[in-house]
């Protein structure tokens, strides 16, 4: 891609009152990017949030990778599924990945990525699960026993397959981007699992690789969550019974 006008890779990160934790994440992917042979950009996506999060974001947008910050029209929070469907309609990248502004996958990971593109999958997805995933710090066991039961459900209703729906570091070719990302109804957590779902439904071809990732402390992911997430498989799975997302 060296001298092409077009945009290689859009990095999309999805921030809710990210203020301390961006900064740094934001550094460690324009590091990265600058490095590439590619032409890359950055979309933040500030998801109503309270604290300074647009206006720290804004002092680190001059440098060697184009980066911006967009918002919801209404200035509101919408949930993390409607943030990254958010930075996918104004990214301009031929491949976009979203990653989580916790750091917790970190960018350089996507090189592991584009030998499954190369081969013609459309949808590349980090796992925990996989065989060679390395999970440097862990979820409290309640949270790793939630999400292997939920995850059971998931593979049962809705994804048949995917070891792990939930880890935030995914990369969609543009044709996927144009295709799945309209048809996708859920704004938050659930998510991953209709992005997936809907996916599959259309025919894209979909390879889970494994990644490294590190627990983030501060994870905006609670108990209530699971819940959320079990109540919108349920959607999904009635969504695919009665061919809403052909």
């Amino acid at each position: 891609m060296t001298g092409s006008a077009r945009i290689h890779l859009s990095v999309i990160i999805p921030a809710y009152d990210e203020e301390l934790r961006l900064p740094g994440t934001l550094k460690n992917v324009v590091q990265y990017l600058s490095g590439q042979t590619y032409r890359s950009e950055v979309v933040i996506v500030d998801d109503g949030s309270t604290d300074g999060t647009a206006a720290v974001t804004r002092t680190l947008c001059s440098g060697p990778v184009p980066v911006r910050v967009c918002s919801h029209p209404d200035g509101a929070n919408h949930g993390k599924g409607a943030a990254v469907r958010l930075g996918m309609r104004e990214a301009c990248g031929d491949f976009r990945l979203f990653m989580d502004a916790d750091n917790s996958t970190t960018v350089d990971q996507v090189a592991g990525f584009w030998p499954a593109v190369e081969q013609g999958y459309d949808l590349v997805i980090g796992s925990r699960k996989a065989r060679g995933a390395n999970v440097v710090v862990h979820q409290a066991w309640y949270k790793e026993l939630a999400g292997r039961l939920g995850n059971l459900v998931i593979r049962v209703l809705a994804v048949p397959g995917v070891s792990d729906t939930q880890a935030g570091f995914k990369l969609f070719t543009r044709q996927c981007v144009e295709r799945v990302f309209p048809r996708l109804t859920i704004d938050r957590w659930g998510f991953d699992i209709e992005i997936l779902a809907v996916a599959r439904s259309l025919g894209m071809r979909i390879q889970e690789l494994p990644i490294a990732w590190i627990n983030s402390p501060a994870s905006k992911v609670g108990a209530l969550s699971y819940f959320e997430v079990m109540a919108e498989v349920w959607h999904i799975r009635r969504n695919l019974k009665s061919g809403t997302y052909k």
